[in-house]
């Protein structure tokens, strides 16, 4: 674990600050759940809390499917990470931090089909590929994640077909995603 040197306070509510340095540096925002944890040595840990990231299994198997489907890579993203990939990206992609574009990307709430007159959209800032379509998921009113097909080819453009399967996935994932 590591130490930041921030002391703060607990006060009359039971509430405590978590400074915005580390909300900034860990990407949490208001209205952001948290799970907690202690152990024995009396330690508290606040973790961000994944409502995609139970889903586990489910979605490594979709993304399968999806990817055998349009035979093209797939993610799907949380908020945070890409929590599950399949194809040849999946090497490149799974498990790392979404990028500031494909995040506010999400954000829009709307299907997003690269046109190849706009710069693609990075996974993750530092791979090879370029989002191609993705279908946002939203859960409750709450944006939770996204399904994307990813190519490495600028010129690659999304059929009709991409695109209807990432909007089905991604409905389909919005109804079993508990928040």
């Amino acid at each position: 674990m590591k130490a930041t040197g921030i002391v703060r306070r607990i006060d009359d509510l039971g509430r405590v600050v978590i400074p915005k340095e580390i909300r900034r540096t860990m990407r949490i925002r208001e209205g952001d759940p948290l799970e907690i944890y202690t152990d024995r040595d009396g330690e508290v840990i606040f973790k961000k809390y994944s409502p995609m990231g139970e889903l586990g299994t489910f979605v490594s198997e979709l993304a399968e499917a999806l990817s055998r489907t349009a035979g093209l890579s797939c993610a799907i993203c949380d908020r945070d990470a890409v929590i599950a990939a399949a194809g040849g990206a999946k090497k490149d992609v799974f498990e790392k931090a979404i990028s500031s574009d494909l995040e506010m990307l999400m954000e829009q709430r709307h299907i997003y089909e690269h046109t190849g007159s706009d710069a693609g959209i990075s996974v993750s800032g530092s791979d090879p590929y370029h989002v191609l379509v993705a279908a946002p998921i939203i859960t409750e009113g709450d944006v939770t994640g996204c399904v994307a097909f990813l190519a490495d080819d600028d010129a690659a453009r999304p059929t009709e077909v991409e695109a209807k399967l990432s909007q089905t996935a991604a409905n389909f994932l919005s109804r079993h995603v508990t928040m």
